[in-house]
């Protein structure tokens, strides 16, 4: 079974979703992919994990950097959960690129190169939307390139977090 739970925030609304255990959804309301994987037999619940995500949620969109994780349940392919993976230990106020990603993701998993297309898809299909932090890749060229939730979202995310967006080399992980 499935729970959900909604975050009013600074950019929209946010649905939350949960297995009973730990958090397995986090989306803008109306973001492309929204509500991916949730169980249509879903229903609204109060759980613990929810009152976890919120308090990231505060903590996040106040300006500050949250000094733990809810649980996660991050449900994907093997190869999706080693991008996601990936994706938790971009940095608070940092971000990368979807080259360098590919290159550490095929170095672990082949020994050579992957695809940063198939990285950017599967960047592309986060569930958890924030806390597994996707705004924090950009394009190889150091520009902005797609967001699930939008553009916009982006831009002030990456700004909340400290980043200028118009000088991303200042905050490249590389």
């Amino acid at each position: 079974m499935h729970y959900t739970s909604h975050y009013r925030s600074p950019l929209g609304n946010i649905t939350l979703a949960s297995d009973g255990e730990a958090l397995t959804g986090l989306w803008f309301d109306g973001q492309r992919y929204f509500a991916a994987g949730l169980d249509p037999k879903h229903s609204e619940y109060k759980l613990p994990v929810f009152d976890d995500t919120r308090r990231w949620l505060d903590n996040y969109f106040s300006g500050k950097t949250p000094d733990f994780t809810p649980p996660l349940h991050l449900i994907g392919s093997p190869f999706r959960q080693h991008v996601w993976t990936e994706l938790l230990r971009i940095p608070h106020g940092r971000v990368t690129t979807y080259r360098h990603l590919a290159k550490l993701i095929g170095i672990a998993s082949t020994g050579g190169p992957m695809s940063a297309r198939a990285v950017g898809g599967a960047v592309g299909h986060n569930p958890v939307s924030l806390i597994v932090p996707c705004h924090r890749v950009v394009g190889t060229d150091e520009s902005l390139t797609g967001y699930a939730g939008g553009m916009d979202k982006k831009r002030f995310l990456l700004g909340l977090e400290g980043i200028d967006c118009y000088r991303l080399t200042d905050f490249l992980l590389e």
